[in-house]
């Protein structure tokens, strides 16, 4: 069985005749015996120096060493253009190179990964519970989101592609791993479950993926984190990205990466010319009023607030008022927020009210506007709260309410995170509300967003057992948490050729 064993070395060249002489390299524990990086400004540190010179960038997919399945989906699917992250990392890691890449949410980071993950790894077929490939992610949404990006490539080099998240059941997840999975995604503490059940080993896995490492470490999995890199094979690729990169990485950077090409574009998102950021200064008594107006606008919108139990409180006071809102925040289950994303995108729901369980990981085609209802408690998370909008080269603002004893807080949060807002002081009913973001007066006519019935969420053939259909739409099982395979079976869900750059 043509498998990348660990007692075999891996070729990290992409290609025999490309294949890196000194056979396979050990990996530095501690600093790697060099010099710590010194921080930059803002808190992150110095990015390493390349040693061994990188490959140029392409200016197209077809110019990259790409099996022609993968090429022919890239045309099915409308890309012919790489995002400069993919352009100047693909070459790099279909050649075997480790790879550490920082841009800002949206700039196509998960292709620029993807494409290497899927291109190494076509070709081999993985014993059960051995993966070959891994992708660690820090929220359901993001694994989510990865998984529909690489499940139409997967598929079409038949790679089993399975997706391992908390909230869903653990049962299905292992059997996915069980039957044989070349690809995994998963969030690190459901992946930790499974090794400690005996249901997973990576020992086999020689391309792994680090992506969106800042909030990984944020939530407090380094050190789950550092414990899977631990187990997966020691000569083989890593692939980090990030949108910021502060200490925590650093370490992750120094540790298990080995001469990786660095690609690095300014993370603020003040950088991006698509984006507008405003301040707009409200009295206290106004806050509601004027966020629920906003939330009234004709469109889409996200709006941020700081706990769980605000959002509840202005998604009521939303539905009440006559506007489509829906809250989405970690008290819910992974079936909700799940299906009330879904009810987003299709237009359903049009204000979602989240906390920052939405930061990350959520790709929503022509979302023009994101609203910090709160402002965020520090400037990476103002910048993935951002990048929910202006995502692949789109347009978009992002709307700051500020109340008179915010104001030097929030100042100071921007100023970090690179930001040069328009300020504005407003009131509810002004015409300089509405030219900013769209504002109107709600209907004031209550209204209820429907929740599917349980027999709708069944899949046909669940037999006449409730319980039974209850448990097949619990499960992610594979390709973008269906039951099918990535080789064949159910279409995934999709979610348009930006939320897969």
């Amino acid at each position: 069985m043509n498998r990348a064993r660990a007692d075999r070395p891996y070729d990290r060249s992409g290609s025999s005749a490309a294949r890196r002489s000194g056979g396979p390299r050990r990996r530095p524990q501690g600093n790697g015996g060099g010099r710590r990086p010194a921080a930059s400004p803002g808190g992150e540190f110095a990015l390493p120096k390349t040693v061994t010179p990188a490959l140029p960038a392409v200016d197209a997919f077809a110019e990259l060493d790409l099996p022609a399945k993968l090429l022919a989906t890239l045309t099915a699917e409308g890309m012919s253009v790489p995002f400069p992250i993919q352009a100047a990392t693909l070459p790099n890691s279909l050649a075997g190179r480790d790879v550490l890449g920082r841009g800002r949410t949206g700039s196509g980071k998960t292709l620029a990964f993807g494409l290497a993950v899927v291109a190494r790894t076509q070709g081999l077929r993985a014993e059960p519970k051995r993966p070959l490939a891994l992708v660690l992610v820090p929220t359901r949404e993001l694994a989510q989101q990865v998984t529909d990006a690489l499940t139409p490539f997967a598929r079409a080099v038949a790679l089993r592609l399975a997706t391992v998240v908390g909230g869903m059941s653990i049962g299905r997840q292992a059997g996915a791993l069980r039957s044989g999975a070349e690809i995994v995604v998963a969030t690190p503490g459901r992946l930790k479950d499974l090794i400690d059940r005996g249901d997973c080993r990576l020992d086999d896995v020689a391309v792994t993926v680090l992506d969106e490492a800042d909030q990984m470490t944020d939530m407090g999995f380094l050190p789950q984190v550092t414990a899977l890199l631990d187990q997966v094979r020691p000569d083989g690729q890593r692939l980090l990205f990030s949108a910021t990169l502060d200490r925590n990485v650093d370490l992750l950077v120094r540790r298990y990466l080995t001469d990786p090409v660095v690609h690095s574009v300014d993370p603020s998102a003040g950088a991006v010319t698509t984006m507008e950021h405003h301040l707009l200064h409200v009295n206290d008594d106004d806050k509601q009023r004027t966020a629920t107006e906003i939330a009234a606008r004709d469109g889409s919108v996200i709006m941020f607030l700081d706990t769980k139990h605000a959002v509840d409180r202005l998604t009521k006071h939303l539905l009440r008022s006559g506007v489509r809102a829906a809250a989405l925040h970690g008290g819910k289950s992974q079936p909700q927020r799940t299906r009330t994303l879904s009810q987003f995108k299709d237009g359903q729901v049009t204000a979602l009210i989240a906390t920052n369980v939405a930061a990350r990981g959520i790709h929503v085609d022509n979302l023009d506007l994101v609203v910090n209802v709160d402002p965020p408690g520090d400037h990476k998370d103002y910048l993935h709260r951002g990048g929910r909008t202006a995502r692949a080269g789109e347009s978009g603002s992002v709307i700051t309410l500020v109340t008179p004893g915010q104001r030097r807080e929030v100042t100071r949060l921007l100023s970090a995170a690179g930001i040069v807002p328009q300020v504005t002081r407003v009131r509810p009913g002004e015409e300089e509300l509405t030219r900013i973001t769209g504002a109107q007066a709600p209907s004031g006519i209550p209204v209820v967003i429907p929740v599917p019935a349980p027999a709708a969420e069944r899949p046909r053939g669940a037999g006449s057992s409730s319980r039974r259909g209850r448990r097949r739409s619990s499960g992610t099982g594979r390709t973008g948490g269906g039951t099918g395979r990535s080789g064949g079976g159910g279409a995934p869900r999709r979610q348009g050729t930006g939320g897969a750059r």
